[in-house]
This record gives C-alpha cells, sequence and structure tokens, in this order.
C-alpha cells in the first residue's frame, strides 16, 4: 500500500508546505510591522499623531489641581475597585489563571513580570522595580507611556479615585 516513492512524496508536500507557510509568515511581517523602526540611530514612528499642546499643559494643571494619590489611596472603597475591575477582566483574571494577561492575584507587590510561564514584553520585563500601589498608579493612568512596547492596549484610568479602588481591590486579593 505504501510505498517508497508514496512516503516520500508525501514528507515533501509536508515540508514544501511548511516552507511556504514559514515564507508567508515572514512577508507577512515584514509587510505589517507596527514596532518602531531605528534609522540611523535615531526612532522613527510608523504613524503620526497630531500635537495640540492641550495635553501638556493641561496635565500639568490636572497633577497640580488633583488630589493626591495616597490622600485617595487610604479612602479608598474596595467595593468600588470590584466595580472598576470589570474593565480589567476581559483581559485579566483573579482565580490564578492566566488569560490575554497575568493574573493578577497577588500584584500588589509581586515583581514586574513575575508570573512564571506568562510571555510578558521586553518592556515590561526591562522595569525591575515591584508593583507598589504608587507604581500600580502611575502604570494604570497610562500603561504605554509608562512601560514603552508593553502589550497591554489599553488606554488607561483617567481618574484617581478609580485607580485607587482598583488597587485596593488588587491588594485583597491573595
Amino acid at each position: 500500500m505504501f510505498d517508497t516513492m508514496t512516503l516520500t512524496k508525501v514528507t515533501g508536500a509536508v515540508c514544501g508546505s511548511l516552507l511556504v507557510y514559514l515564507f508567508i509568515s515572514w512577508a507577512g511581517e515584514s509587510l505589517y510591522a507596527t514596532a518602531p523602526v531605528a534609522h540611523a540611530g535615531e526612532e522613527v514612528a510608523q504613524a503620526y499623531s497630531i500635537e495640540t499642546g492641550e495635553a501638556a499643559a493641561g496635565g500639568e494643571t490636572e497633577a497640580a489641581e488633583g488630589p493626591v494619590f495616597a490622600d485617595v489611596y487610604a479612602a479608598a472603597d474596595v467595593a468600588a475597585g470590584e466595580k472598576v475591575f470589570k474593565k480589567c477582566a476581559a483581559c485579566h483574571k483573579v482565580d490564578g489563571a492566566d488569560s490575554t494577561g497575568p493574573h493578577l492575584n497577588g500584584v500588589v507587590g509581586r515583581a514586574r513580570g513575575g508570573v512564571a510561564g506568562f510571555g510578558y514584553s521586553d518592556g515590561m520585563i526591562a522595569v525591575t522595580d515591584p508593583w507598589t500601589p504608587e507604581a500600580l498608579e502611575v502604570f494604570l493612568a497610562n500603561p504605554k507611556g509608562v512601560v514603552a512596547g508593553t502589550k497591554m492596549a489599553f488606554a488607561g484610568l483617567p481618574k484617581v479615585e478609580d485607580r485607587a479602588n482598583l488597587i485596593a481591590y488588587l491588594a485583597t486579593l491573595p
């Protein structure tokens, strides 16, 4: 039934198919690369952004006028933080299992990139500070601005109260 020639043809077809897949994958990654490109030692973005000047001016006045995180965190509401966590639940779990993002059990005080077996981005692995409430607050305000190259696509939580409540909730998880 199976002779040497048939077996050779099947093996050749499988190897050829894998080679075609490899070339298509390589071409797709080359065409649709989203990582920043370095040109002559200078990092060049693939897209453009429109600077309006409002973000820089508004951010400084907001930080000066807004409540201090330590005060808000001291009065944080764990139940409200559990409600805010619903925004995070699309990618993170609290049952000890990883999903799109790593599980958040015991995240407060844990080393960044500390969940064994989860594929963190290089930017997250490069940061060595632990997840203190203050570090989480800064990260949750603007994840991509704090850790360059993070895989986390979430835009952030603009309200300091939401961030404090969420961190208080995460601190209660074992």
